[in-house]
């Protein structure tokens, strides 16, 4: 089985990444696409994120209609702070039948020469890069790689955190987030 990892903080997951994800499971070669939900790091102070468990609920919630989209908690058990690398070999070591790609928008693409081991994770995964408007299109030293895959993926103009400052300001969000997860944040009074 091929699984596309998507890591991100969903604070909350908005329809944004849904649009993303189901787009890559359905026109690639991926068999599932599993939201990797980071910890919040406990050296960092950021009082707008909700708890792990809140924002891994939201994902069960926005994930729980489509069959190729799965949250994913692993990286809440590995110590902080972590680095992709070594979510990949727990990955690996407790699914040892899956192969597992990462996704990213590619803006991190051009930041992605930076992380721990980068040159590992390219022998040993694929990358699936979906499009950001950034201007201009930068040439990087992975152009062409053969591990690397551009999506024509929609290009999604929606952010979590203007979701937070529109729910803080009052103004109605519904159409932004999947239904049951506006129910779960409107319930628990989440970013008020």
């Amino acid at each position: 089985m091929k699984i596309g990892l998507y890591f991100g903080s969903f604070n909350p997951i908005h329809v944004g990444h849904l649009i993303i994800a189901n787009h890559i499971a359905e026109h690639s070669d991926l068999d599932e696409v599993w939201f990797v939900v980071t910890p919040h790091n406990p050296f960092k102070k950021k009082s707008t994120l909700l708890d792990n468990f809140d924002r891994l609920e939201l994902v069960h919630r926005a994930t729980k209609d489509f069959h190729k989209l799965k949250p994913c908690d692993i990286e809440f058990n590995l110590p902080q702070p972590n680095y992709t690398i070594n979510t990949l070999a727990h990955l690996q070591e407790k699914y040892p039948k899956h192969e597992f790609a990462l996704l990213m928008g590619e803006d991190n693409l051009k930041s992605f020469h930076k992380w721990k081991n980068y040159q590992v994770i390219l022998e040993n995964h694929h990358i699936y890069v979906y499009p950001r408007i950034s201007g201009d299109k930068q040439s990087t030293i992975f152009d062409n790689h053969p591990k690397i895959h551009h999506i024509d993926a929609p290009i999604m103009q929606l952010s979590s955190t203007f979701i937070r400052e529109s729910i803080k300001a009052g103004k109605n969000v519904k159409p932004m987030l999947p239904e049951h997860v506006w129910e779960y944040i409107d319930e628990m009074l989440f970013y008020r």
